[in-house]
Formats: C-alpha cells, structure tokens, sequence
C-alpha cells in the first residue's frame, strides 16, 4: 500500500479550472512521488464533460495522470443527467453510480479529499 492516498473532486467544466485540477495533481505527484501516493480524480455535475473521448483540450494532461496511474472517476448521475453514454467517454474511466457516495467511501477509508 502506498503511504497517501488522495482523492480530488472536481465538479466544474470550465476550461480554466478543469486544467488548474489536472495540474494540482501532477504537481502533487511531482513533490510526494508516483510511488508513495495513490491519487483518484473524481469527476460529477457538468465536469464530466471535460472527459468525453472527443474532448481534446486536457488530453496531454489526462494522459499524463494516467501513465502516472491517476485513477479517473466518473459519476453515472451526472452522465445520465447530461444525456452522455458510457462509450462516449474516456475508455481508462471508472464510473460508479453516485459521485457524492464514492466521495464518502474514499474518505471513510481514510483518504485525503481535495477540492481545489
């Protein structure tokens, strides 16, 4: 088991704050190191747009986080509330049912929750 265990939630689409999210974490991994942290990305509301398989203004980013092995999370709530499909979105995601609720478990099992 890695020593830190974090979990970032984002909930906004806007460019700006989608990039300032991806960027936190790889810093995050730049100072504590890939093979002391575990970190997932947790995505509701209207952020999961930012991770539709077409959406090609975080990919170097996202690729990046996921050769660091960046968990990404989806909220099946918000997919369905924004009429998007499973397929449409980024392949290396995990999607749960309820963002709220991964939030609780992850925090329940210890995890460090950031929202930035």
């Amino acid at each position: 088991m890695k020593q830190y265990q974090v979990i970032f939630h984002l909930d906004e689409e806007a460019q700006e704050k989608v990039q300032f999210v991806l960027n936190n974490i790889i810093n995050l991994l730049n100072d504590l190191g890939d093979e002391t942290v575990e970190v997932a990305l947790l995505a509701n509301g209207p952020a999961v747009k930012a991770f539709q398989t077409d959406e090609e203004r975080f990919s170097k980013s996202v690729l990046e986080l996921l050769e660091r092995e960046v968990r990404i999370v989806l909220c099946n709530n918000a997919l369905n509330l924004f009429d998007l499909e499973p397929t449409s979105m980024l392949a290396e995601a995990t999607i749960v049912p309820s963002g709220v609720g991964e939030l609780v478990r992850k925090q329940a099992e210890g995890w460090a929750y950031i929202r930035p």
